[in-house]
């Protein structure tokens, strides 16, 4: 067969993406993006029969900052046949998957082959056809998505706790699993959104109270509940009260979305279960 000459410019491309994803070859990333291209282009084939509506990739009540990407745990609504399913980690695809509408999905957890992080419906992230996921990689920009992504969904259930939460799961449990994901990827929090978590060596402000709150280190080991922690509390005055937060305590202040990251850790000091 003859070869085909492609400029350095597509090869560096190319050598990212198989990097990226982990391919074994030049060959394996071409026909990834082949199928890619056929999907797209059924995908649009089939918006083209649509008429006097359009394709909503998510129910329409729902505010997000990305239109084709959704946490598994909300993809409830009308969605494309196809969904790639990602690691919000370490932007890993863990499993492409031709779906019925409306979708149900209860439970669904996995683990990720790259990170071996192990995940469920509130951190894997649904990318439907229409997201550009080819621009994006190459642009370096789609693990940045995917975390905004799953930030943006843990803030809003979260905010939604406290009234028409559509879970089974308690307040205090959502909060833990949040927090123990939020370890596992070791993310910065953004200072914009209030934390689902609560971290050893990071100092937190209290937007109701404006007091600042440094969590010091978690006093218990619980292994299906958040810990509590002793803290150093900082007043208007400048002096620091040494104090202890109990668990209940600290979830109360996350479900209500009072707390902000003002300074981040240097390093983590929770103990391992």
């Amino acid at each position: 067969m003859a070869n085909i000459r492609v400029k350095d410019w597509t090869k560096d491309k190319l050598r990212k993406i198989r990097d990226a994803e982990s391919h074994s070859s030049y060959d394996s990333v071409v026909k990834t993006l082949l199928k890619d291209r056929k999907i797209a282009k059924y995908a649009d084939d089939a918006s083209d029969t649509v008429t006097g509506e359009s394709v909503q990739s998510q129910d329409a009540d729902i505010d997000k900052p990305f239109d084709d990407l959704t946490v598994l745990a909300e993809l409830t609504g009308n969605h494309d046949d196809v969904l790639f399913l990602w690691c919000p980690n370490c932007g890993n695809e863990l499993v492409h998957l031709t779906v019925e509408r409306p979708l149900g999905c209860s439970v669904f957890e996995m683990e990720c082959q790259r990170c071996l992080t192990h995940l469920d419906s509130q951190a894997i992230v649904a990318i439907e056809l229409q997201y550009p996921i080819e621009q994006k990689m190459i642009e370096g920009q789609l693990q940045a998505d995917l975390k905004a992504c799953v930030i943006d969904y843990w803030d809003r259930t979260l905010r939604a706790a406290n009234g028409t939460l559509d879970t089974e799961a308690p307040a205090a449990r959502l909060v833990w699993q949040f927090d123990q994901y939020h370890e596992q990827f070791a993310w910065d929090w953004p200072t914009d959104v209030p934390t689902v978590s609560f971290v050893p060596g990071v100092t937190y402000r209290n937007t109701v109270t404006d007091e600042r709150i440094e969590a010091v280190e978690a006093v218990t080991e619980n292994r299906n509940a958040m810990d509590a922690y002793t803290v150093r509390r900082y007043t208007a005055d400048g002096d620091v009260v040494s104090d202890q937060l109990d668990s209940s305590a600290i979830v109360d202040r996350i479900v209500n979305r009072e707390l902000v990251v003002a300074e981040q850790a240097v390093e983590s000091t929770k103990p391992k279960t």
